[in-house]
């Protein structure tokens, strides 16, 4: 099961800036979290976070199967290394290693 981020979002913004929530492309926004990038990316724009704020969040973030997946076409697409991928997204070189390891067959089969 996975949280229904469109729900606590929603209540969220009701609750402490009822203001964005009037805002139509926040609004539309929020109907579009279906990935765990899409949820990182919607809480960058809505909620500035400070850099010591930023550098702790990175620990919790978690990615879904489709986000890990698109990140590794993206870095096939545009031939990065790993070492850019890992500065620029702020994810180990292990981590994506493992994820090419992991999800090998299935990136060969979206090629």
């Amino acid at each position: 099961m996975r949280p229904n981020y469109t729900k606590i979002y929603q209540d969220m913004l009701r609750l402490e800036h009822p203001e964005k929530l009037k805002d139509p492309k926040i609004k539309e926004l929020i109907q579009k979290l279906n990935t765990s990038e899409d949820v990182l990316n919607f809480n960058e724009k809505l909620f500035e976070q400070s850099k010591e704020t930023q550098k702790n969040n990175q620990k919790l973030k978690t990615y879904d199967k489709k986000t890990m997946l698109k990140l590794l076409q993206y870095q096939k697409k545009h031939g990065f290394s790993t070492s850019y991928m890992s500065r620029k997204y702020k994810i180990s070189r292990t981590t994506l290693a493992k994820w090419k390891i992991t999800f090998e067959e299935e990136f060969e089969a979206l090629k």
